[in-house]
């Protein structure tokens, strides 16, 4: 970001600004304490909101596993060492990145802030960092990448059951200049998400995060097809409607591209949702279908979700370019083993083959330095970066941001590391807890 020193020295920068603005009796707008800006995050996000993001599956065990793997690593700082100049860049699939950071994907973000992908892009943007756009994003991927304007930016791919849609996806993905493509696979179909069940809330059902969907001539096609094959409604009075009812049809009117009362009365929105609930993920997805895809793009292929070394191994005996070392942050299996256990044998099986990158259970820039450390070559963020959207927007994102790069700066110094290279599993002890 302008002002500040390129990759290095972020930390007292951003250490000095919250100081001299507490001399005049002003706190951060966004918290700084992880806990603090997720309980912040909550008081202004609602319910449905708030579960769908802060949620994981059944009673919660990846998610709590997910940090106790952090904890299980302790840092081993190193003395005298010169560590005047700090260098936090990195080398992605040929673009230079200012720090080791990816902006996951989310979905559905229109629940968290009216801005939804836009205020994403336009944080990544502000910090050289690359975004993640997500399949389920609540914005068309061409409008996410205007606002994107020079910033890099990968598209995450869920695989429908379409090899029509997914085909258009991937052309839409490098059209807007797309440097990465991230196959998620953890995803075959939604995780048991007790805090969504409890609610009875899913926001597809409302139409939310299918807008790279509603904005497909592929998926719409699809849809119109659908409509066509519809057999007439049964005879007879239609059931009385719920407020609730009421309240999704709505959602689903509003959403969807056009005029609100347009859409409130005709079939196609509902149809769309309902098209896509069908369609959303391919249950009978193998290793060979890797090989049609790679004759569709040139793009690098990374593939999310890896969790065995075994899948690391038969991704790189398929040639992709990258592994992402995920649980889905504790969403989708309860009772998963913490993502960062595994990233070490993951990293000595295939790390020489292909990019070895991370996510799931990262809230501090401590934990970003573990598991590069462990040989993650940079880490994708998420929920921290969704709770500073409802706080305050893009800004909120960019604060948020700028705290994890500030820590990560901070302890690399502490520990006696000037690059990102010097950053080895002989500065971490393995212990109890």
């Amino acid at each position: 970001m302008a002002g500040e020193p390129p990759g290095g020295g972020i930390g007292r920068v951003v250490q000095r600004e919250i100081y001299r603005r507490g001399a005049f009796g002003h706190r951060p707008r966004v918290p700084v304490l992880p806990d603090g800006l997720a309980q912040a995050a909550r008081r202004k996000m609602s319910a449905a909101a708030w579960s769908y993001v802060a949620g994981s599956a059944g009673q919660q065990q990846t998610e709590r596993a997910n940090r106790l793997a952090f904890e299980r690593w302790g840092i081993v700082p190193r003395v005298l060492r010169d560590i005047s100049t700090r260098d936090t860049a990195v080398e992605l699939f040929g673009e230079r990145l200012p720090a080791p950071f990816l902006l996951a994907p989310i979905g559905a973000l229109e629940m968290v802030h009216p801005d939804a992908d836009l205020a994403v892009a336009r944080a990544a943007a502000a910090l050289g960092l690359p975004m993640l756009i997500s399949t389920q994003g609540s914005k068309p991927m061409e409008r996410t990448a205007e606002a994107l304007g020079n910033a890099p930016r990968w598209f995450q791919l869920y695989w429908s059951t379409s090899d029509e849609l997914v085909e258009s996806f991937v052309r839409r993905a490098e059209a807007i200049r797309a440097t990465a493509l991230v196959v998620t696979l953890d995803t075959q179909l939604l995780g048991w998400r007790t805090h969504d069940l409890d609610l009875g809330s899913l926001p597809f059902v409302r139409g939310q995060g299918i807008a790279q969907y509603t904005s497909d001539p592929v998926f719409m096609e699809l849809v119109r097809a659908r409509l066509r094959g519809k057999p007439s409604p049964e005879p007879g009075p239609p059931p009385r409607p719920t407020p609730a009812a009421i309240a999704t049809l709505a959602s689903v009117a509003r959403t969807h591209p056009g005029p609100f009362m347009r859409n409130l009365r005709s079939p196609v929105p509902r149809a769309a949702v309902e098209t896509f609930l069908d369609i959303f993920a391919r249950h009978s997805l193998t290793w060979d279908n890797l090989a049609w895809l790679r004759e569709r793009t040139k793009l690098p292929i990374v593939l999310k979700g890896i969790q065995d070394p075994h899948d690391a191994q038969l991704a790189a005996d398929h040639g992709v370019d990258g592994v992402i070392v995920s649980n889905h942050g504790g969403r989708q299996v309860d009772g998963a083993i913490g993502a960062l256990t595994v990233l070490p044998e993951i990293v000595e099986l295939v790390g020489d083959r292909l990019t070895v990158l991370f996510d799931s259970g990262i809230r501090g820039g401590a934990d970003v330095f573990k598991a590069l450390a462990l040989g993650a070559r940079a880490v994708g963020i998420g929920r921290p970066w969704v709770h500073g959207l409802a706080l305050d927007g893009s800004d909120g994102i960019v604060g948020v941001m700028r705290y994890l790069m500030a820590e990560l700066d901070i302890t690399m110094a502490l520990a006696g590391c000037a690059r990102l290279d010097d950053i080895g599993p002989d500065l971490l002890r393995r212990e109890d807890c």
